[in-house]
């Protein structure tokens, strides 16, 4: 079984990677890390709805190639302004591709992928809007059914390694994609 987590954090020890830390699956995991990625956005050029690809050379091609593989993925990220992050809209944008491919292209789809949300942060405002947009692209890279989500979302007064109803969820994440 493959596990990829898009992480949207820039933090290498944040609460986004101490959840990440405590969040234990079996069989193959990789972290892509969106701010150590060299991806450009998607340019809407239009060039993947009759091509397979992307007309942008770079970092995402290797990208690709892990989310059709992949069996799981999660979207781990801080809330910013209500938002995911400007690095992980970036890559996802260029997903563009593959909803191309499944859409006018016509190819098929790997059947049954599991998906998971997992937000942090602190401050006063909501994740509503967050988790509406990584549930949505989920959906677009291809996760079918239910998608558990893990919010710690008061950090600045309990770090998420101590938030004891996030980690409670990471077990049931484990538990789903068991």
């Amino acid at each position: 079984m493959k596990t990829l987590i898009l992480n949207g954090s820039p933090r290498k020890n944040g609460d986004t990677a101490a959840l990440l830390a405590a969040l234990r699956l079996s069989g193959e995991v990789e972290i892509l890390d969106a701010f150590h990625t060299e991806v450009s956005p998607c340019l809407d050029c239009r060039y993947c709805r009759t091509h397979a690809g992307c007309s942008i050379k770079d970092g995402m091609e290797d990208i690709y190639r892990k989310i059709e593989e992949s069996d799981n993925i999660i979207l781990a990220s801080p809330v910013w302004f209500g938002s995911l992050p400007g690095p992980l809209l970036t890559v996802v944008s260029r997903a563009q591709t593959l909803f191309s491919g499944w859409f006018f292209r016509k190819e098929q789809k790997k059947q049954g992928k599991k998906g998971a949300v997992i937000l942090v942060g602190g401050g006063s405002g909501g994740a509503e809007g967050a988790l509406a947009t990584a549930k949505m692209i989920l959906r677009e890279l291809g996760v079918e059914g239910e998608i558990p989500q893990v919010m710690s979302l008061a950090t600045d007064r309990t770090p998420a390694a101590e938030d004891q109803a996030a980690l409670d969820g990471l077990r049931k994440i484990e538990a789903y994609f068991a």
